[in-house]
């Protein structure tokens, strides 16, 4: 955890709606670092891990205009493990010193670190409470399909790369129901806030 800040780890399998939720946090004023914004920053054109990533897998990673060609990294690396290794060796530190940048600058009474490896990568070493955004799986892969158009087997991929329901509740301090009418939400991350706000004064 960083010195500075009170900092609340939000987590949630894909398709649970873990930004519906950071988004309540947004507009009530308090700081969200996304990990997954985060990694696009990162490999940005004029960032040194672009050039470390071009330098690496070679510039057909690249599209024509010195962006990443992220499709084609994906390919690349799907059906080599060792080359997803690489992968995983150069973005990680690099979005952690990033993720760590921006809590350290961040001004709010408490910061939401949202990631949805945020146990997987061990970040939430850097917060004092965890919240998990839970749904069960099955709506889980019927919000997936839907809202990226992809199919069953890609999502259930996607769900064993990542800790299952049951793990993530485990470890959560805090946890939102999502498959609950969407119209209670807003109450509910109300409640949160104000709990937050009274465990960072003390």
């Amino acid at each position: 955890m960083t010195e500075a800040q009170f900092v609340v780890g939000l987590t949630g399998g894909i398709g649970s709606g873990k930004t519906t939720v950071s988004d309540l946090f947004a507009t009530r004023q308090i700081v969200v670092v996304d990990a997954d914004l985060v990694a696009r920053e990162v490999v940005e054109p004029g960032e040194p891990l672009l050039d470390t990533l071009a330098d690496t897998f070679g510039t057909d990673i690249l599209h024509p205009n010195g962006r990443l060609n992220r499709a084609a990294l994906r390919q690349l690396v799907f059906s080599d493990s060792s080359k997803k290794e690489q992968l995983n060796q150069l973005m990680h530190p690099a979005i952690r010193a990033r993720l760590l940048s921006q809590l350290e600058e961040a001004r709010s009474p408490y910061v939401i670190l949202s990631a949805p490896l945020l146990f997987e990568n061990q970040l939430d070493t850097y917060c004092l409470r965890t919240l998990v955004v839970d749904v069960p799986e099955s709506v889980q892969i019927e919000r997936t399909m839907q809202r990226d158009d992809v199919d069953l087997a890609q999502v259930q991929a996607i769900m064993q790369a990542q800790w299952s329901r049951q793990q993530r509740l485990d470890k959560a301090t805090e946890v939102i129901d999502n498959s609950l009418p969407i119209d209670t939400l807003d109450a509910r991350v109300e409640a949160l806030h104000q709990f937050y706000l009274q465990l960072s004064e003390q």
